[in-house]
């Protein structure tokens, strides 16, 4: 999911867009990850197991779970797993043709 995360967030530069994540690795494994996968965004460390406090407060229930939330803070759609690139980035070009329709 790293590739196409890091793609998201070159490609959706300049738009109503903001990737945001949330990790549960072990804090020297996160560590490794974040500067191997070259990840740019904001994450979260969630106490180095699968039921840290972000966790446990959103009912992640498997990892990963994607939350696609539009511009007015709702969530729209959630997947338990990778839903697939195309799938995604369908959910989320709609999401921006929104969010700039509203802004005009």
């Amino acid at each position: 999911m790293y590739p196409h995360e890091r793609s998201l967030v070159k490609r959706m530069a300049g738009k109503p867009f903001v990737l945001l994540g949330v990790n549960s690795d072990p804090k020297d494994h996160l560590r490794a990850t974040l500067k191997k996968e070259n990840i740019t965004w904001r994450s979260w460390w969630d106490g180095g197991n699968t039921s840290g406090p972000i966790a446990q407060q959103w009912g992640i229930r498997g990892w990963p779970t994607l939350y696609v939330v539009d511009h007015k803070g709702v969530i729209r759609h959630q997947h338990v797993g990778s839903p697939g690139d195309e799938v995604l980035d369908a959910e989320l070009e709609k999401l921006i043709r929104e969010a700039q329709t509203a802004a005009e």
